[in-house]
């Protein structure tokens, strides 16, 4: 349970999670109130930072908790008791039937979308279109979610290394590379809850949007670099041609059309090589995961 002052809720939240838990751990991420003592009356154990380290750090810590310890069965709530606890035996029971990794979704069933602000949902949807093009083989319907479940074949091969909110997408990618078996069941979040977000909501989903687009290059460089890099390459081709046309039919060079095309040629040919390079670079980076 990443929590960051939350004194408030997590007490709470930790009480509604121990009777189907053994073990609560919240990771204080460098809290400025009384988050610890509140997690620790409650019966949590606190892994506290002493400096704030984001969403993403908050979750580094976790998995290698996780890792560390080895329980049958990892679940990932949020302390400001915007998830409802009594979903946790539902994740359970779907990683029983043999998923490696159960996303909770706001968007399987219509009440629960509906419960979702109008502004939210359509970032969500960029969001979760975003990340689908990075995770390749995985299709989830509420990416951003952060209330998961993860099985022993899974947390032990997650290794997030992002800061914010966009280690929920880094660990969407690290699922499809490892070919993890995920599903999803489907849940309902309260957004009737004062101050559970410390961000703008633009802002935040401008960064989460930027890092995806990192992951998209990195992870999927054809579709990022290599077919764009021929479009544009065939466009330089074509205008060179016309060139060539002009001069034969009047005997005078177009400079603006050779300038053009030779731009385009030199453009095209970079994206092409970088995607190249790029995708050489994400064979390696996947060959080495899967070791």
């Amino acid at each position: 349970m990443p929590a960051y002052n939350e004194q408030e809720r997590v007490g709470a939240t930790v009480a509604a999670v121990k009777p189907f838990a053994d073990v609560v751990v919240v990771v204080d991420d460098g809290s400025k109130d009384n988050t610890i003592t509140a997690a620790e009356d409650a019966g949590a154990v606190v892994i506290r930072h002493r400096i704030n380290q984001g969403y993403g750090g908050a979750l580094r810590t976790i998995f290698l908790t996780a890792q560390k310890y080895k329980p049958d069965i990892l679940i990932i709530i949020d302390a400001d008791g915007q998830h409802d606890p009594k979903d946790v035996p539902r994740f359970v029971e779907k990683i029983m039937e043999g998923y490696d990794v159960v996303i909770g979704s706001r968007f399987l069933e219509k009440t629960s979308a509906d419960m979702v602000p109008g502004y939210r949902k359509f970032g969500m949807k960029v969001l979760d279109r975003a990340t689908m093009i990075a995770a390749g083989n995985i299709r989830v319907s509420d990416s951003q979610c952060g209330y998961r479940a993860y099985a022993k074949s899974a947390y032990m091969v997650i290794h997030p290394s992002g800061k914010g909110m966009s280690a929920g997408s880094e660990i969407l990618v690290q699922m499809s590379d490892h070919r993890l078996k995920v599903g999803e069941i489907p849940i309902k979040v309260r957004y009737d809850i004062d101050g559970t977000s410390s961000q703008n909501p633009f802002r935040h989903g401008l960064t989460v949007l930027m890092n995806v687009v990192r992951f998209v290059t990195i992870r999927r460089p054809v579709a990022a670099f290599g077919i764009p890099g021929v479009i544009i390459l065939g466009i330089g081709v074509f205008l060179a041609f016309q060139a060539l046309d002009i001069s034969a039919k009047t005997g005078f060079w177009s400079p603006t059309i050779t300038l053009v095309s030779m731009m385009l040629l030199m453009m095209g040919m970079l994206l092409i090589t970088t995607a190249l390079i790029l995708y050489a670079v994400a064979q390696m980076i996947q060959m080495v995961g899967r070791e």
